[in-house]
């Protein structure tokens, strides 16, 4: 199988590069040069977002079996690439995002939730939902429905990560001392590994399967007792949770997900809409995800390898609650 890659030298796409050489791909990578890809991979330098940016991919002769895109700014990048390669590759796979549902998506929803309205194709950036299902919409212009795979992806964790949530956790547990655990314990997780994204969107390929997926992990593959359970065993630094109601959590002025990554309350739309999707279609098609015990420990291993701190993509917020306001609420004992 040949891929081409667009970014690949980061998180995901960093993934789905390194499982398509492992599986003998021939793999091209086009980015913009900022940190060097992986060993095996072909590189063509360019930058989307700048005039003439696609020249070293319009002057390149290859043809490919797949492109897999995560691009998650203007959709206007999405499309001038998409439009330029559909006579050159069979298959666009386009790393979309849960969040182009339509606000707030119940409990359960699947592939046919309605959607958020999508930024023009010829769009600037504007917000992330409506980028992403701008993008989804200038795949399909150009390589029509049955050769686009659209993966909308819940949350992702693993190595490479560079938003910052597992790393935020894992480098808390490595300070030791009484952590502010959000509760409750058997609170249910959804998430997907993204080694096991990058395999899945290969099996795709492969398969040639097109449409819509949701892609995460079943619904309480993990809870957040035993996310946070595997961060204190890998860092060793002798981290001890205090599990917390999540309405001293709120009362607190502490924002869940972003302040406490990973984290939301139960019963909420935002639990519902990140941890409680219907997944099935992905799973039904071949996607198998590992337990969170080798997630967390791969993620530290990388995490020791590279010095200890995570990269941080500049476009994101960073993730994580200050220490002072940590220890306010554990001193109050739950009494906020």
């Amino acid at each position: 199988m040949r891929l081409l890659m667009l970014g690949g030298t980061e998180f995901a796409g960093r993934a789905v590069v390194e499982a398509a050489l492992g599986r003998g791909w021939e793999v091209t990578v086009f980015h913009r040069g900022r940190h060097e890809a992986p060993a095996g991979a072909r590189s063509l330098l360019g930058d989307r977002t700048a005039p003439g940016g696609l020249a070293a991919l319009a002057d390149d002769p290859g043809e490919w079996d797949v492109v897999v895109d995560t691009w998650s700014a203007e959709p206007r990048a999405v499309r001038d690439t998409a439009r330029l390669l559909r006579g050159r590759a069979g298959r666009y796979v386009y790393v979309s995002s849960c969040s182009v549902y339509t606000w707030a998506p119940p409990a359960g929803y699947d592939e046919d939730a309605p959607l958020v309205e999508g930024a023009a194709a010829d769009a600037e950036q504007t917000a992330y939902p409506q980028d992403k299902r701008g993008g989804e919409l200038a795949v399909l212009d150009a390589f029509g429905e049955d050769r686009s795979v659209l993966v909308r992806a819940g949350l992702i964790l693993g190595p490479y990560e560079n938003i910052g949530r597992l790393p935020w956790w894992l480098g808390r547990m490595a300070r030791g001392g009484p952590v502010l655990a959000p509760g409750p314990r058997e609170l249910p997780l959804q998430y997907v590994d993204v080694r096991d994204l990058a395999e899945w969107i290969l099996l795709a390929a492969e398969r040639e399967l097109s449409g819509p997926f949701n892609l995460a992990g079943p619904q309480g593959h993990a809870t957040m007792g035993e996310l946070l359970d595997a961060c204190v065993r890998v860092t060793g630094g002798g981290a001890e949770p205090r599990w917390t109601e999540p309405e001293v959590i709120l009362e607190a002025g502490i924002e869940p997900w972003t302040q406490l990554p990973v984290w939301v309350p139960p019963g909420s739309d935002l639990h519902d809409a990140l941890h409680r999707a219907d997944v099935s279609r992905a799973v039904e098609s071949g996607l198998s995800c590992r337990p969170v015990a080798e997630t967390v420990t791969d993620t530290w291993n990388w995490l020791q390898d590279i010095g200890g701190t995570a990269p941080q993509r500049p476009d994101r917020p960073r993730s994580g609650l200050d220490p002072e306001v940590e220890a306010k609420v554990l001193a109050a004992g739950g009494d906020v």
